[in-house]
């Protein structure tokens, strides 16, 4: 790292500590030449992950976007809100470690249903609902069919 007042290349490090609740960290640095201190911010370095629609267009993953589906599957649902967010923050997890710059959204769909599943049925129904788009009461009684056969296996 140069110092940002005398460009010299070495500087130390005086004092580390964790900021942004632990998604960077902040340390002082004194130059070895001037003694100047200046502050630099280490932070891992995120790849944008993209997310591929179903008719083939191509956008940003947006967290919020997930997460407001997932709320809309509770809502009036004795679910709270920190199991949501605890949810929302596997899945995100599970999508930036599995190194894919493109995911589906039939990928997200199916890690959001297996997560609600084990939250609320009720929710999971909803969200299948929406998710796989039923046409019909029988595909909707089918989905229901598989929820109560995983109840009882």
């Amino acid at each position: 790292m140069n110092c940002p007042f005398c460009v010299h290349q070495e500087s130390k490090v005086v004092d580390s500590r964790p900021t942004d609740e632990g998604q960077a960290i902040r340390r002082r640095r004194e130059c070895i030449a001037c003694g100047k201190r200046f502050t630099t911010y280490e932070k891992v370095e995120e790849l944008p992950l993209i997310v591929v629609k179903k008719g083939g267009d191509r956008e940003a993953f947006n967290r919020n976007k997930m997460m407001n589906g997932i709320i809309r599957a509770c809502e009036k649902r004795p679910v709270a809100l920190s199991k949501i967010e605890h949810m929302v923050e596997e899945i995100e997890k599970h999508l930036y470690n599995s190194m894919e710059k493109e995911v589906t959204t039939e990928l997200i769909g199916r890690l959001v249903m297996d997560k609600i599943k084990d939250i609320d049925e009720v929710a999971y129904v909803r969200f299948a609902s929406v998710y796989r788009e039923f046409k019909d009461i029988n595909t909707f009684m089918d989905e229901l069919m598989k929820l109560l056969k995983d109840k009882k296996d």
